[in-house]
């Protein structure tokens, strides 16, 4: 079993996207998901978007929203 998230994982950063139309894994689900996040690591470090008309499946706009998120947290590759 895992034990307490300690240390630097404390400060990882999430971001969480969700359909709010999703018929496999409703939105209150995606919402239940994210309480229990900013629960167990610092909230302030997590981000949830939701996608508006999106089922389950990804949008340009949901990929955009990745790509700078990837940038912002990762450092670049050379």
């Amino acid at each position: 079993s895992q034990g307490p998230i300690s240390g630097v994982n404390k400060d990882i950063a999430v971001l969480q996207c969700h359909g709010d139309c999703d018929p496999l894994v409703p939105l209150m689900f995606g919402s239940l998901t994210v309480e229990k996040l900013k629960s167990l690591i610092n909230p302030a470090n997590v981000t949830f978007k939701t996608y508006s008309g999106m089922m389950h499946s990804s949008s340009l706009e949901e990929m955009m929203d990745v790509k700078q998120f990837i940038d912002k947290h990762l450092p670049p590759i050379d």
